[in-house]
């Protein structure tokens, strides 16, 4: 009788047991129910298998939350769901989810860092995906360890912040979205760039300097090369560079706004100021691209010593300062 009694409830536990096991399989490979399009769905930090499943029933994506919890256990456990920012598309299955959220594929952001920005500037564009703030990526960039090999001098970051377009997570580590940028910059500027540089007797550090004023000088590709002409032209003969740019730098780090610069400005007491001190500035004004760079590196082969502003918005170059007075001139008329 007793092993009846046994064998029956043995039976129904098997039944059950079945039962469940075909509730999870059917739950676990039912499309869920999400909106047309995409949705997003944020995994806080601490959160398991079984708050993750309730806060897909208060969105309504699931129906029960047993399954899936149940799902994680029978399939994916020990294995930790990842917090993060998660982009969901149709068609999707609760297996499917899991294995997205075990395995981390969170949701990137483009970032396009321009040419041309400094440090300070680059913060924005970045601040809100950031899981130590401002305040992180202020000290990320005054860090220059990863740039020690390549530029013993460095006290920040400031020029090795390689301009391009980004992917990151919402909730990165300032220190790894710096280090992605500067490891960018360590790329392009290759063995043959330090070889180059090393014909020039240059120092990486001299050759990015030199570049972040070819960049705020000229936005126009083919004017690179010779706005670098100039500058080395000068350097050569120890003539002071007259950069513009280094005194609009110079009034930043002082928390002043720079507009049309005056006769005052020219006179800053700053050792960017290039219209006081020959030579390059002591550091980068701001983060170079690949093409001003290169046109530091690789100046044009000719003896200009000038440039000024044209209406079109490029430059005209010139050899003489009679040259360069005559072209100021017509710019200055026509402006």
């Amino acid at each position: 009788m007793l092993l009846r009694i046994a064998k029956t409830a043995f039976s129904l536990a098997l039944l059950v047991l079945f039962a469940v096991l075909l509730f999870v399989a059917i739950e676990l490979y039912r499309p869920l129910n999400m909106p047309e399009g995409k949705a997003v769905f944020v995994v806080e930090k601490g959160m398991g298998a079984a708050s993750v499943a309730r806060a897909l029933k208060n969105r309504d994506f699931i129906r029960a939350r047993l399954p899936l919890v149940a799902a994680y256990r029978l399939f994916f456990h020990p294995a930790k769901i990842k917090a993060g920012e998660y982009e969901l598309a149709r068609p999707l299955r609760e297996k499917g989810l899991l294995d997205i959220l075990v395995k981390g594929r969170v949701m990137l952001h483009s970032v396009t860092v321009p040419e041309g920005l400094t440090a300070r500037e680059v913060l924005p564009l970045v601040s809100s995906l950031l899981a130590d703030g401002d305040s992180g990526f202020e000290a990320a960039v005054h860090d220059a360890r990863p740039v020690a090999a390549l530029d013993d001098r460095a006290g920040d970051l400031e020029g090795y912040l390689f301009p391009e377009t980004y992917s990151f997570p919402r909730g990165v580590a300032a220190a790894e979205v710096v280090g992605t940028m500067v490891n960018q910059f360590k790329g392009v500027f290759g063995e043959p760039w330090k070889s180059r540089a090393g014909e020039l007797r240059m120092s990486v550090r001299r050759a990015v300097i030199l570049a972040s004023l070819i960049e705020k000088e000229t936005s126009i590709p083919g004017e690179k090369r010779l706005v670098s002409a100039v500058f080395h032209n000068r350097l050569r003969i120890g003539m002071k560079l007259d950069c513009d740019p280094t005194i609009i730098y110079a009034l930043k780090l002082k928390g002043a706004t720079a507009g049309r610069l005056t006769r005052q400005d020219l006179s800053l007491d700053s050792p960017y100021n290039t219209y006081r001190h020959a030579g390059l500035p002591p550091g980068p004004i701001c983060n170079p691209g690949r093409q001003a760079l290169e046109a530091a590196l690789y100046p044009a082969a000719e003896p200009y010593l000038y440039f000024v502003a044209r209406e079109d918005g490029g430059h005209r170059f010139s050899r003489t300062f009679s040259e360069h007075a005559a072209a100021v001139r017509v710019y200055r008329k026509k402006r």
